[in-house]
């Protein structure tokens, strides 16, 4: 979907500075446009293979192992039915710290792990095509991504010559804090939701 919505945003472009006689402008914006998207991936590159050498550095060391056990009071009020050995509980953590660092690249490799292991253990094969709560509120979580230092927003104000790049501190946790609680407070009531459901069921 999104690869025909750029598709046809160039193409709208393109006929759009043809119809007004500035083809040329353009053109030449494509071409300065390739050129700041490779210095911007190069400098993002390297921004990202940092902080998951960090990880993996972390990881190594159990400092992962470690944060995931002090992180357990918040895991068991955000993942009830997950019980404490989970293999999903480390990747839970690992994803949720990278995006309090504001590190969503970073964060993905965590994600899709601890998807995987929320899969892998469930106990109704036949249906896995639907998705459990702790499923719902893993996505639901990291999609509100509470951002204590968003890294990546920083990087990219200062690639493109902002006069303060810190300035976006204060209003991205303040926005991120009020998401991640409004996500909180809904996989809450979801979850009070479907117990009532199945009390009812019963």
């Amino acid at each position: 979907m999104l690869n025909y919505l750029w598709g046809f945003m160039i193409l709208a472009g393109m006929c759009w500075g043809a119809a007004n006689g500035e083809l040329e402008v353009v053109a030449q914006g494509l071409v300065d446009s390739a050129g700041e998207a490779v210095e911007l991936g190069l400098t993002m590159l390297g921004i990202m293979s940092f902080w998951c050498g960090i990880l993996k550095v972390g990881s190594q060391a159990g400092l992962i192992d470690w944060l995931a056990g002090k992180m357990g009071p918040l895991l068991d009020f955000l993942y009830p039915k997950l019980e404490k050995g989970h293999p999903a509980r480390q990747p839970i953590a690992v994803n949720m710290v990278a995006n309090m660092l504001g590190l969503g690249m970073a964060a993905t490799p965590a994600g899709l792990a601890a998807m995987k292991a929320l899969q892998q253990g469930r106990e109704e094969p036949s249906n896995r095509h639907i998705a459990t709560d702790p499923m719902c509120t893993f996505l639901i979580i990291n999609i509100s991504s509470l951002q204590l230092v968003p890294i990546n927003m920083i990087a990219y104000r200062n690639q493109y010559g902002s006069m303060d790049p810190l300035g976006v501190l204060g209003p991205a946790l303040a926005a991120t804090a009020c998401s991640t609680l409004t996500a909180v407070v809904f996989c809450k009531c979801m979850d009070r939701k479907n117990r009532g459901r199945k009390v009812m069921g019963e």
